[in-house]
């Protein structure tokens, strides 16, 4: 059996026989481990010779999945870390420090769902440890950048199915921005919202400032963040400057609706 079948394995048998099948809906340790290695081909920072991945990587859990990880959480994330290790050595992939997971509670997500944010960290210069890679001279690294929270959900078990069948994998979440019935899908952890051009969100009303407000991702939750604006900022009826947002919300800017959205397609 290889290396990386190993860490599987021994993964998966964290949570396994009885006590696996009865919290079936909830997150289980190998979709974590598999969605880990998943951010981590897609937050790639290809140089001229090397290619660099994040080597820090925050996972949400809803209260209730955290819990049933309460027993051996510690044991869980030390796995987690060699199997992003093993990965990476796999796919030649270069890291300025050893893997790091780190593991929080977000009360916003549902049982079965959780979050993963990943950054680009440097070696701590008082720390004993060596830094696993330099990087070269010529290259801008994001370092200290958040990456956007991807959020997946574990797949809901079908009633009477084997339980030999492997799950099917868990699906990402789709949160998107609807202005002037134009839909734009949000990618990114901030997005400016204003009149100007150069904003990741451009609203075509006079009414609007240039800067108007922000739209941030904290873990699961999005909030929409008033910039100073002239004329404030609404959701669903009540100026606000700070205000969380779930699925349907309408945000009025100036004399224009913006919609929020976030679903599972």
């Amino acid at each position: 059996m290889s290396v990386f079948r190993t860490i599987e394995s021994k993964i998966e048998g964290l949570f396994e026989g009885v006590f696996g099948r009865a919290f079936r809906t909830h997150v289980q340790p190998i979709e974590l481990a598999r969605k880990l290695a998943k951010e981590m081909d897609d937050h790639r920072t290809v140089s001229v010779s090397r290619v660099y991945v994040p080597n820090e990587y925050t996972i949400y859990l809803s209260p209730a999945d955290r819990q049933q990880f309460s027993g051996y959480e510690e044991s869980l994330v030390g796995e987690l870390q060699e199997y992003l290790a093993e990965h990476a050595r796999r796919e030649r992939y270069a890291l300025l420090t050893a893997p790091d997971v780190l593991v929080t509670t977000d009360a916003d997500l549902a049982v079965g769902e959780f979050g993963i944010a990943t950054r680009l960290v440097p070696a701590d210069p008082g720390s004993d440890a060596e830094p696993l890679e330099s990087p070269e001279p010529a290259l801008e690294l994001p370092v200290g950048q958040p990456g956007q929270t991807m959020i997946y959900r574990a797949p809901v078990p079908v009633p009477g199915a084997d339980d030999d069948v492997p799950p099917k994998p868990a699906e990402q979440e789709v949160v998107t921005l609807t202005v002037a019935g134009r839909k734009q899908e949000v990618t990114s952890p901030r997005l400016v919202l204003g009149r100007s051009r150069g904003c990741d969100v451009y609203v075509a009303d006079l009414n609007v400032s240039r800067r108007h407000a922000e739209l941030r991702q904290e873990g699961a939750t999005y909030w929409i963040v008033d910039l100073g604006s002239t004329n404030g900022t609404v959701v669903n009826g009540k100026r606000v400057e700070r205000e969380r947002l779930r699925d349907g919300d309408r945000i009025t800017l100036g004399s224009t609706e913006i919609v929020f959205g976030r679903s599972i397609p």
